[in-house]
């Protein structure tokens, strides 16, 4: 299920998608916040990549692939709402990363503001969660711009701090 935004195009992740999903998942610079690096094999791309789609066959939602409408064969990131542990609890998730090309042009923001109206308009979820690491302020100031509150720390990294847990709770609307 495709959809497009003011400038990208989100689309469910294919086999095809292998090569970028390692060169923006491998590089140490999209890796600066996260404790556990960059990933240093194609296997552990492969890994990944075959988690997403299964959750795709089994949710009919997962991480989109993103390229913009202008260039829309050049995949720039990879983002959206899947299921994750926070701990031991299973959250509906928003995540994202893009390749450095792609970074400082309010993409991410625009990334987040689809998956939540996707999320709230069309899954009909209560709320949306995201985990960010407690340095990464581009990320926050993403968060914080689509709305989503601080609500609390998870201790997800041994002998780190803590990551910050924002949510985003599905607006009321009259009926």
């Amino acid at each position: 299920m495709q959809r497009t935004t003011d400038r990208l195009i989100l689309r469910p992740p294919t086999p095809d998608d292998l090569a970028s999903l390692f060169a923006i998942y491998g590089d140490p610079a999209t890796h600066q916040f996260n404790p556990f690096g960059p990933l240093t094999q194609r296997d552990q791309a492969h890994s990944l990549l075959n988690g997403w789609l299964a959750h795709w066959l089994e949710q009919g939602y997962g991480q989109w692939a993103i390229s913009t409408r202008e260039t829309p064969d050049e995949v720039i990131g990879f983002g959206g709402l899947d299921a994750r542990l926070y701990g031991d609890v299973l959250r509906l998730n928003l995540g994202y990363r893009f390749g450095p090309q792609a970074w400082g042009q309010g993409f991410a923001t625009e990334l987040s503001q689809a998956a939540l109206d996707f999320g709230f308009a069309e899954l009909r979820v209560p709320e949306v969660y995201a985990i960010v690491r407690p340095l990464h302020y581009a990320s926050i100031r993403v968060l914080e711009k689509v709305g989503m509150s601080r609500i609390d720390t998870l201790d997800d990294v041994p002998g780190q701090a803590p990551s910050l847990v924002y949510r985003s709770m599905r607006p009321n609307t009259a009926v």
